[in-house]
């Protein structure tokens, strides 16, 4: 039992914790609302379910002979976390919740795939928390990382939808619009940078 709950804590922890993807289920949730952006937190969790998988099941083979492939994987992420950035911060400070720039289930899909964090996460958890062959074992942990995160990831566009009450007017959500969208062109930076 301490395993499982081991791998709760760490799954909790790491898709709650602030990142690209979060950052942008938040804009969502207050630009949209909940319901719009549960596509995108569902891409968002399917994508990183999938690629925990997929590492458990050898990609770390494939990362130890080709060293650079991280590298490149960061530099793609980091185009998309910065063309994700615009969208949110160029979208309009209208206070209807319309589809205009509203992201969809491919954006967090794609976005966990790309996303550095990810991988990162998705590294250590099969690391900690599976043997190499045990298929029973990483299919406990994808299972319940797969409703954790979905959970922790969909928080934010409640957190997100709840700070509404705080953006009154039009220029509040384009000012909101464009911190979010700064922040996370920053991450996109410090990505290329690290």
């Amino acid at each position: 039992m301490t395993i499982i709950l081991a791998m709760c804590i760490f799954a909790l922890t790491m898709s709650i914790s602030p990142g690209p993807v979060n950052i942008i289920t938040l804009t969502s949730g207050l630009n949209h609302g909940v319901g719009k952006t549960v596509p995108f937190v569902a891409g968002a969790t399917i994508g990183f379910t999938g690629l925990l998988f997929s590492i458990g099941l050898g990609a770390t083979e494939l990362l130890s002979r080709f060293p650079d492939a991280m590298r490149v994987i960061g530099y793609i992420g980091a185009v998309f976390i910065l063309y994700m950035a615009c969208k949110i911060a160029f979208s309009s400070g209208t206070l209807s919740l319309g589809s205009e720039n509203k992201p969809g289930f491919l954006q967090g899909f794609l976005l966990n795939i790309l996303n550095p964090k990810a991988w990162i996460a998705s590294l250590a958890g099969v690391t900690a928390f599976t043997v190499k062959g045990d298929i029973s074992t990483l299919f406990l942990f994808c299972g319940l990382y797969f409703f954790i995160c979905f959970i922790g990831v969909g928080s934010w566009a409640v957190a997100g939808q709840q700070a509404k009450a705080l953006v009154q007017t039009e220029r509040h959500l384009r000012i909101f619009n464009l911190v979010m969208g700064a922040g996370l062109a920053a991450v996109a930076v410090y990505l290329v940078l690290v």
